[in-house]
Formats: structure tokens, C-alpha cells, sequence
């Protein structure tokens, strides 16, 4: 899937998953920069995210897309059945990373149009999260009301659910 000039779209093969890895621990770098400390964004291991990675792309359950220009991987998105024993819709979007570099060139977009499409769907994002908050507002996914407190390693993190 290619959008014009932009990234490209694949799905993503268990060859991907180191530069899956290293797109989803710079861009926690980038993103949660304001709400994790920097001492433990510092020491996310690439090569134990790598292996995680492995094991979610062999998953059938999940479907996980990679963006990216020419041979680089600029982002990821993964989507499944939804992981919630009380999930509001059918799909949820799993999760969603583009590198800060990136930003603009419509990986964003075009990983959430192949891993959820139009399709009603829900998510969980960081209640910080202006940025991210604003792209899916413009998805159409707005918050329902619920919260629930995730833990990033040893450290607490509020998310809210976004609803279409």
C-alpha cells in the first residue's frame, strides 16, 4: 500500500522486528519524554523489544503494518480482535508509532487506514497525549469515559479509551 509519495504500507514479516523495535523504543523516547523518567526511557532494551516483536508478528490474532520510505522503517500499527474482556467495538487499534522524524509525511495516517480502516474501532492512548488525541480526533474517535492506570515498567501511566 503506497499513498502517492509517502510511505509505504506492508505488513510486517519476522524480519521487521528489530526495526520495529527500535521505531517503537525512539518513539516512547520521543512521545512519553514528559511522563516517564528519563533514566528508564534510557534503559528500554531494543534487542528484548525485538524478540516481543517476533512473537506479536507470528501471532495470528494481531495484524501488524510497518511504514516505510525507501528500505527505512519510519513507524508500526497494530490492531487486533481487541484484548478487553469488555471491548465497545470489534477491532481495536493496538497501537500506533511513527518516528518524531517523520511526522507530517503521512505514515501516521496511513498505517491507521491499513490496520483499522473506517471501521468502528477503539483504542487506549497516554490521557497526555495532545498530539496523538488530535489524530484520532480527526479519525473520528473521540473519549468514551473510560480510564484505566497501565504501568510502563514500574511506572504508572493514566489512559483513556477513544472510541468511533
Amino acid at each position: 500500500m503506497k499513498r502517492g509519495n509517502g510511505p509505504a504500507v506492508r505488513r510486517a514479516t519476522s524480519a521487521d522486528a528489530a526495526a520495529i523495535a527500535h521505531v517503537h523504543v525512539t518513539a516512547w523516547r520521543e512521545v512519553y519524554a514528559h511522563l516517564l523518567p528519563p533514566s528508564f526511557l534510557a534503559a528500554l532494551d531494543v534487542d528484548a523489544r525485538a524478540e516481543r516483536w517476533r512473537g506479536i508478528i507470528a501471532d495470528p490474532q494481531t495484524d501488524v503494518l510497518i511504514a516505510t520510505i525507501g528500505d527505512a522503517v519510519i513507524g508500526w500499527a497494530s490492531a487486533g480482535s481487541g484484548r478487553d474482556t469488555t471491548a465497545p467495538r470489534d477491532r481495536e487499534l493496538e497501537g500506533i508509532y511513527v518516528l518524531a522524524a517523520a511526522y507530517g509525511s503521512g505514515a501516521g495516517q496511513a498505517l491507521l487506514d491499513g490496520a483499522v480502516g473506517d471501521a468502528p474501532a477503539y483504542l487506549w492512548m497516554a490521557d497526555d497525549n495532545p498530539r496523538a488525541e488530535a489524530f484520532y480526533r480527526r479519525n473520528g474517535f473521540l473519549r468514551d469515559g473510560a480510564a484505566k492506570r497501565e504501568h510502563l515498567g514500574p511506572h504508572p501511566m493514566e489512559a483513556v479509551r477513544l472510541v468511533r
